[in-house]
Parts: structure tokens; sequence; C-alpha cells
């Protein structure tokens, strides 16, 4: 059983990394037979050397980037759990405001992101509202489909014994909802990178401190492609990273909570 348990968790290992093995040879091979010029395709090894010959910029802007994902996601974790429990508890409100919180989703990011520009400022508060706006439904959704899912019998058991509606939330339906919240925060902890870069694009300062969304605009003016692989990538790793430590506290929340259960 152990050794079985062991292989299995060295396959789930190197299984993706084998993956981006073979991604980039096929990359390497697809440049080196189609003649594709460096503007248009770079090599793997070029795009390692743009990143080696500015690496400092390129961190700082991984760093800046990263800090602006991160507190975005905070956000939409905080607003989206709080929201969802205010609306689980207010069903009048909810019919009223639930369908309303859809236009998070069905409104393009790329149509408001230059109206946060105007009404937060160009900096970090408008690429933080970016992240936190696209990524704030799913943890609405989810955190309230959760709520709803409360054992009915438990629900009247409550009932019965005088429990208040919020002790109800408090005891019953928020324990209950917590896999549905992980759910929720692992979408929006991908969602948050995708909100962040593109504010980015309209709200980001350029300059020593410049984040990876601005590096990849003024690369693309220039026809840096190179440089624009590497902003992409360290973006792909700012993404996985905020996913990654998602995953994993919700791993152990998880955990807890079936102990619990």
């Amino acid at each position: 059983m152990t050794a079985a348990r062991t292989t299995s968790r060295v396959v789930t290992v190197l299984a993706p990394c084998v993956t981006v093995a073979a991604s980039i040879g096929l990359w390497a091979l697809i440049k080196r037979v189609g003649n594709i010029p460096d503007y248009l395709l770079p090599s793997p090894l070029a795009v390692v050397e743009a990143f080696a010959d500015d690496r400092t910029r390129f961190l700082s802007a991984c760093g800046e980037t990263a800090l602006c994902a991160g507190a975005g996601f905070a956000i939409a974790a905080g607003v989206g759990v709080l929201a969802a429990s205010v609306l689980s508890l207010l069903p009048v409100v909810e019919r009223a405001v639930y369908p309303l919180t859809l236009l998070f989703q069905m409104v393009p990011l790329i149509a408001i992101a230059p109206l946060l520009a105007v009404w937060f400022g160009n900096g970090r508060p408008a690429i933080i509202a970016s992240a936190a706006i696209v990524s704030v439904f799913p943890v609405i959704a989810n955190t309230l489909s959760g709520l709803r899912s409360r054992d009915p019998a438990l629900a009247e058991l409550f009932r019965i014994l005088g429990a208040s509606p919020v002790s109800m939330w408090w005891k019953l339906a928020l324990p209950a909802s917590v896999p549905s919240i992980v759910t929720g925060l692992r979408i929006a902890a991908g969602l948050a990178t995708i909100g962040t870069i593109s504010g980015e694009f309209f709200a980001g300062i350029g300059g020593e401190g410049a984040p990876l969304g601005v590096l990849v605009t003024t690369d693309l003016r220039n026809f840096q492609t190179a440089r624009i692989f590497s902003s992409v990538v360290l973006a792909a790793c700012v993404g996985f990273a905020l996913f990654g430590t998602v995953s994993v506290a919700g791993r152990l929340l998880l955990a807890r909570w079936m102990r619990s259960a």
C-alpha cells in the first residue's frame, strides 16, 4: 500500500515535468525545422537569454504582479464569502442582488479596465481592483451553493432547538460549505492573475517598478518577442504559485474539516 502510494506521488510529480519538457522540445523542433524568424517565435534558449540579460527587472516585475494578484485574490475571497453569507441569510436580497453579480462575469474585463484606471488612477489600486472583480464571482457562486447544501435534517433540528439564522449559518451552513468555498477559491486564484495582467495593460505604470503587463506592452512595441515570452512565462509562474498556495491551504482546511465532521 505504501509502495503504491509512493509510486502514485512520483507519477503525479513527474508527469507534468515530462509534459513541460516535451513541450519545450517540440517548440525548439518547430523553430528549427520551420526556420521561423525570431520576431515570430524565439527559441527556448533565446527566451532564457532574454531573461538572464535583464533578470533583475524581470524579477522585480514578477514580484509586483504577484503582489497585486495576491491582494486582488484576498479581497475577492473576503468579499465573496461575506457577500454569499449575507445573501444566504436574506433570501429576498439574494433574489434581488444575485443576478447583478453575474455582471462580474458577463461584462468583459477588457471593457471596464479603462474605467478602473479612470476611477482608481494608474497603478496598484486599479490593478488590484481588476484582479478582485474578475475573481470574486466564483467565490460568491460556490460559497452560496455550499451554504445551500446543508443537511435539511440538521437544519430542522436547529430550528426546533430555537437557533437563530446567524447561529445556524455559523455552526451549520458555513462548516458544511467548506469544500465548495475551497473550490471557488481555487478558481478565483487562477482568474486573479488574468485580471492582474489585464489591469496592468491599462493602468500599469512604467519605470523601474513596472509590472509584467507593462513589460509585455513595452516589448511588443519594440518587437522584442523573446522578452515577451519571458514575461508570459513569469506571469504563468505567478498564477501557478497562487493556485498552488490556495490548493495546499485548501487541502489542509479540508483535512481538518473531515476530521471534525
